[in-house]
């Protein structure tokens, strides 16, 4: 771990933390620091995140002891609905092209975090991603693998390929890659702040890239749109309290695991064990599986969240887990009526102020489409709605869909813990591995972030990816219950990487840590 009585920024890629510590040593916020290392971010992993995607963030202020959540993903056009995209011949949601669009959030969320919790200009934050987008940087290993694997999708659209295979491919490791284009963007949002992207001149870029397509999204869907500061939920978990974002995005899956698990003794079965595994990826099916039936955006379609995180809801849930067999075909619940590709950053200032971030694309490069001069490509997080009339996540106008990407938070005591893992479906169900690692085996900040972790991206059927370092034994082991191993690399991709920062409050000591299945680092305020 990093330890330092000062801030620490903890993102996927060096450049980038260091660039947030540049801001703390500066006397910026934890959120003027978050906010400059995602703009970084941008610059430096562009399949993975920038100004054409969503953002949610939790914030803990140290002077109140308050936790604030922020939503900011974005609606759907207003006219985008199942029946315009069957007008065009489509009967399921597309996954890219322009269909896919929906409204990038992310700049209209760093507007409010800066607005709330900042001491800097936003000119003053983007100052550093719009000079190394106009001088340009070194490509990084894992980066330009990512970028690799795009080409395809990148040559489809002329500006996408223009702006990022300028040599006509993707960047190689060590080579220098430069956006222009992109700089010009972050110069209107520094000198005319939100207004520049979402009814200045990037807006009228995203609107003529929209209308040259048949999109449906207007100069009143970017101007009306506003992200939302939300309540956390939370649980609790041998003795710790465990904090998300509420619907529309799967948090609340990770604490229904939670929920699920404490219902065995998962510190006696021991970390990296058969049982252990086979609890938590029996309870990652029975969490995933009200995830996919009842979570939406709440303002359409009334989500159970009191239920879903009922304790006696867990025990009884619980109950179905059989111990020496996987089971293949888990169904929703019935909760009880009750009461009311992606990037990870976290960052601890001197103070205590802490900020778990993330934002994405969706998939890598969202929805492939460049708007003209802009420099970055729109998210595709509108392929996450159905068209299936009966689901709560059915296509709307104006409605946010289902979400993927979830900042985390823990307390117990004096300690405060801000985490997150990437990765699509496997954000939650490492969510809950992470704590479970620190909870029942007293890992400390990083080691859980290494240990070995399994994924299940899909919600039916036995199958599951685990990493290689877990042992031979304990494959065999829950093979025998039925689990079909996929097996994966020693540190996968396919895990997810996270980052985490911690708090001890007592003390007034700051700790960092960085996954080794990232090209990240938690960089220390000098």
């Amino acid at each position: 771990m990093v330890m330092t009585r000062y801030g620490i920024v903890a993102t996927e890629h060096p450049l980038a933390s260091r660039i947030g510590a540049q801001i703390l040593e500066q006397g910026g916020t934890a959120a003027d620091a978050a906010v400059a290392a995602n703009a970084a971010l941008g610059v430096f992993a562009p399949m993975a995140n920038g100004i054409g995607g969503d953002m949610f963030a939790i914030v803990y202020e140290a002077k109140t002891g308050k936790l604030y959540g922020l939503n900011a993903s974005g609606w759907s056009p207003a006219a985008l609905n199942p029946e315009f995209l069957k007008g065009k011949g489509l009967n399921n949601m597309p996954q890219s092209g322009m269909q896919s669009v929906t409204v990038p959030g992310a700049v209209d969320g760093w507007d409010k975090l800066l607005r709330r919790f900042g001491r800097k200009r936003m000119a003053n934050v983007l100052a550093p991603a719009i000079r190394y987008a106009q001088e340009g940087y070194p490509v990084t290993e894992i980066f330009s693998t990512y970028w690799v694997a795009c080409e395809r999708m990148l040559r489809r659209d002329t500006n996408a390929a223009r702006t990022f295979m300028p040599q006509g491919r993707a960047p190689r490791p060590g080579e220098i890659f430069r956006n222009p284009d992109l700089a010009w963007s972050l110069k209107q949002i520094a000198r005319h702040g939100r207004k520049a992207f979402y009814e200045g001149e990037v807006a009228k870029r995203i609107l003529a890239k929209s209308n040259g397509l048949g999109g449906a999204m207007t100069a009143e869907d970017l101007a009306k749109f506003s992200s939302e500061w939300v309540e956390p939920i939370s649980t609790t978990y041998r003795g710790w309290t465990i904090c998300e974002l509420p619907p529309n995005g799967q948090g609340i899956a990770a604490l229904a695991m939670l929920n699920l698990m404490e219902n065995f003794p998962l510190a006696e079965f021991g970390a990296g064990s058969a049982n252990a595994f086979h609890v938590e990826i029996e309870a990652k099916k029975l969490a995933y599986a009200d995830l996919v039936r009842y979570v939406c955006d709440p303002k359409f379609n009334k989500v159970p969240m009191a239920g879903i995180l009922s304790k006696q809801y867990a025990r009884e849930r619980a109950r179905g887990i059989d111990m020496a067999r996987a089971n293949c075909q888990v169904d929703a619940g019935e909760p009880p009526p009750m009461g009311t590709d992606t990037t990870y950053l976290c960052v601890v200032d001197a103070e205590g102020n802490m900020v778990s971030y993330i934002q994405s694309n969706y998939n890598s490069f969202g929805s492939g489409l460049v708007p003209e001069g802009a420099g970055f490509a729109l998210q595709n997080r509108g392929g996450l709605f159905s068209l299936d009339p009966a689901s709560p996540n059915v296509l709307a106008g104006h409605k946010r869909p289902l979400h993927t990407i979830i900042p985390a938070f823990m307390s117990k005591g004096e300690v405060r813990i801000a985490f997150g893992i990437m990765g699509g479906w496997n954000q939650a169900q490492a969510h809950a591995q992470y704590v479970s690692n620190v909870a029942d085996h007293h890992m400390n900040i990083q080691a859980a972030l290494e240990a070995p972790r399994f994924t299940k991206m899909t919600f039916p059927g036995c199958d599951v990816m685990i990493e290689s370092r877990v042992s031979p034994t304990v494959r065999e082991k829950l093979a025998s219950k039925g689990h079909q191993i996929e097996l994966r690399g020693a540190f996968a991709s396919a895990v997810g990487g996270g980052q985490a920062v911690m708090r001890d409050c007592g003390t007034g000591t700051n700790y960092g840590a960085s996954d080794p299945r990232k090209d990240g680092a938690a960089v220390a305020e000098r």
